[in-house]
């Protein structure tokens, strides 16, 4: 019984671990046979017979009988009159084989035999965490916050395993306390030694992808497939869709009405601005829904350089570079394209100064209409002379905002 009084005693971890008694006993036959060896110099003549139901063992030794005084190898030969203790019958040649207690090979055998198994535990336990997450790479996982760090934040599973939301992977606006419920994607999963490091991001495009398919049905159910994902995280999105099935509207089945099907994922995203776009195989008509809300008057398109230009109302051009810039930024993305917009103006026309933020600083602009140059031909019709006699603006600045304004009504 003392063998299975110190297994009971080495094995009350396992709850923890959640180790089935099985695994749990060929770990500890592992472990043994490596402490035999270092003890012994060899475990080869050991019989280890484990018992998972009793959880308990017996560890056997099995050596030659050699005349007295002619052992060579105390691990593998035994004296005769050693065995004769053993059994009265023995004769030299024969084989013997001799229980052996675990109290009885010391503390200090017991103690490295304890270390042994608990890191043969541990690394078990890694291995199927390991394997678990890595084959969820990719998908969405929920756990609870467990604590909260300057550069990541730990997160713990059902199974109380660490799982790692670093600060870069965290959108903008994400805010947590222990305890809450976070939803996120895993990204990747490393080994560090023998510990699996668990990563999840929230602001990758698969995450917003795997919204998608848990909120929308119809992308669950494969009716309607995402073809492409473009993110600034916290600020805006794109997505392109697709349904095989000409019945399905697929932009219209994912916002659903009045946007009640996409509110959800908005909301999880920190009201991430996101437009949905149905993808086409023509380059031309993908470009234009990507560059949605503006319209285009026309495009050119450059296939070997994968660069296109665009032509739109003056109107339309602040629209279809967005604030900051990141309506276009993410249609290049998604797309493929490097986009190039230009404004379409006819000689004729004129242009209002304000449409020409986005290449002309807004106080240089205000300089101006407080001139009463409110427009491109304003500005234009007057000399560098006149407008810097006119307004605060130096003569290089004022050479470059016409220099600006100019090219519009240029062919």
């Amino acid at each position: 019984m003392e063998n299975q009084a110190i297994i009971e005693s080495f094995s009350d971890f396992k709850e923890e671990k959640n180790i089935d008694r099985v695994t749990l006993m060929a770990i500890i036959e592992d472990a043994l046979r490596n402490q035999l060896k270092k003890k012994y110099g060899d475990d080869e003549n050991f019989d280890i017979i484990v018992n998972p139901d009793k959880g308990d063992l017996e560890i056997w030794r099995n050596r030659t009988i050699v005349a007295d005084g002619f052992v060579e190898d105390d691990n593998l030969e035994i004296e005769l009159t050693e065995a004769l203790k053993i059994e009265p019958d023995y004769e030299v040649g024969e084989e013997v084989s001799e229980e052996l207690k675990l109290i009885d090979q010391g503390r200090r055998f017991i103690l490295a035999f304890r270390q042994n198994l608990v890191q043969k535990v541990q690394e078990h336990d890694n291995s199927i965490i390991y394997k678990k997450y890595k084959d969820l790479e990719g998908e969405i996982m929920t756990g609870e916050v467990h604590h909260v760090r300057p550069r990541a934040v730990i997160i713990y599973d059902d199974d109380q395993n660490e799982l790692v939301l670093p600060k870069d992977q965290q959108i903008p606006s994400d805010f947590y306390r222990k305890g809450d419920t976070v939803r996120a994607v895993v990204k990747t999963v490393d080994l560090r030694g023998n510990k699996p490091v668990v990563i999840l991001s929230r602001t990758s495009e698969k995450f917003l992808e795997k919204l998608f398919e848990q909120e929308i049905p119809e992308v669950f159910d494969g009716l309607i497939i995402v073809k492409n994902v473009v993110r600034e995280p916290g600020d805006k999105a794109k997505v392109a869709v697709e349904s095989y099935d000409d019945r399905i509207d697929p932009v219209g089945a994912c916002v659903g009405m009045k946007g009640s099907r996409i509110h959800g994922i908005v909301r999880e995203l920190g009201n991430e601005n996101i437009d949905v776009i149905n993808y086409t195989s023509n380059t031309s008509l993908y470009i234009q829904r990507a560059l949605s809300p503006a319209k285009i008057t026309t495009l050119n398109i450059d296939e070997e350089n994968g660069k296109v230009e665009v032509f739109l109302k003056p109107d339309q051009v602040s629209l279809a570079i967005g604030k900051r810039g990141l309506n276009i930024k993410l249609a290049g993305r998604l797309t493929g394209y490097e986009i190039d917009v230009y404004r379409d103006v006819d000689e004729d026309e004129d242009v209002e100064l304000t449409e020409f933020s986005d290449e002309i600083e807004a106080w240089i602009i205000e300089e101006l209409k407080a001139k009463g140059c409110d427009t491109a031909k304003s500005v234009l019709d007057l000399t560098v002379e006149e407008l810097v006699s006119r307004t605060d603006l130096e003569q290089e600045t004022i050479e470059e905002v016409r220099s600006i304004l100019r090219s519009e009504f240029e062919e």
